[in-house]
């Protein structure tokens, strides 16, 4: 039996957007409405957070030691050395009521970001394909954007309205990153959860955080469901594989919405959790360079 391990107590309103460094061995997080960027060194425990001037839906890796962060309206580059924030693209930046939530690179270091209504009603959230110089929307009328992850081999990009249950896939064309072919890959049943983020591993298969399911899950590559795995928390956010061997899967977690009753019951809620399930993942690629 696989079981998953508290690898921090954090406690956040809403983690999420777990990504590792595989240069610096340490997990990059953020918690969206208590916003500020977070990294855990797995190996000593210690978790150091950045506070933000607005919500911050995901992140991506970047050249040297920076990232690149998706606040509320835009793209901005962090400097966790000199702790400096510069913005470099503004997505909503006439949108006050929505923000940016989920994201990723794709294998070619474009970074994929979706935004969402504050509120999360609704459906006027868009999907960005982003580089250094240039935010392209690629898709319309969503709700809350998610699961966003890549094939091993670029050509497979899925996506998840929350809301809807189902992870679409479409073939993304390595060169340009156009989108074409959409097609239902799997809906989530709605007892165990709606999907979240997601991460892909080196055979294929994607790896599903399910909001108010408790569980991740895996698919194989044609979507069938592999196996699904418990969590001592409710509402898993995000996933990625890290460690020395890539052979860790790190959980990110959220008790926002969770009354007195529901934290008692699980009081790890908010933490970021890791477990081995025996598949290895892929090294994050890194905003507009690759690998």
């Amino acid at each position: 039996m696989i079981e998953a391990v508290c690898a921090l107590d954090a406690r956040a309103t809403l983690g999420e957007g777990a990504v590792w460094c595989d240069r610096a061995h340490v997990l990059w997080w953020v918690d969206i409405e208590a916003p500020a960027l977070h990294r855990l060194d797995p190996a000593t425990g210690i978790d150091h957070a950045w506070p933000m001037p607005e919500s911050i839906g995901c992140l991506a890796l970047g050249r040297d030691r920076s990232v690149v962060v998706a606040l509320a309206s835009g793209l901005a580059w962090f400097d966790p050395e000199t702790e400096r924030l510069d913005r470099f693209l503004e997505l909503e930046a006439n949108e006050p009521d929505t923000r940016l939530n989920d994201g990723r690179c794709d294998r070619q270091g474009r970074f994929w970001v979706g935004s969402m209504a504050r509120n999360a009603a609704g459906t006027r959230g868009r999907l960005y394909r982003c580089d250094t110089t240039r935010a392209t929307p690629m898709l319309a009328g969503i709700q809350v954007p998610n699961s966003i992850a890549f094939s091993p081999d670029g050509r497979t990009m899925y996506f998840a309205d929350t809301p809807t249950g189902t992870i679409r896939a479409f073939d993304l064309d390595p060169t340009n990153g156009r989108l074409s072919a959409e097609r239902d890959f799997t809906t989530v049943r709605l007892f165990d959860g709606l999907p979240d983020g997601a991460t892909v591993d080196a055979d294929g298969g994607l790896w599903v955080a399910q909001w108010d399911g408790g569980r991740i899950s895996r698919f194989h590559p044609d979507g069938r469901l592999d196996r699904s795995i418990r969590l001592p928390v409710p509402r898993p956010t995000c996933c990625a594989f890290g460690g020395a061997d890539l052979e860790t899967l790190f959980v990110t977690s959220a008790r926002i919405g969770l009354d007195a009753k529901a934290l008692e019951r699980a009081p790890l809620s908010g933490g970021v959790f890791s477990l081995r399930p025996g598949e290895r993942g892929l090294p994050e690629p890194r905003f507009g360079q690759g690998r």
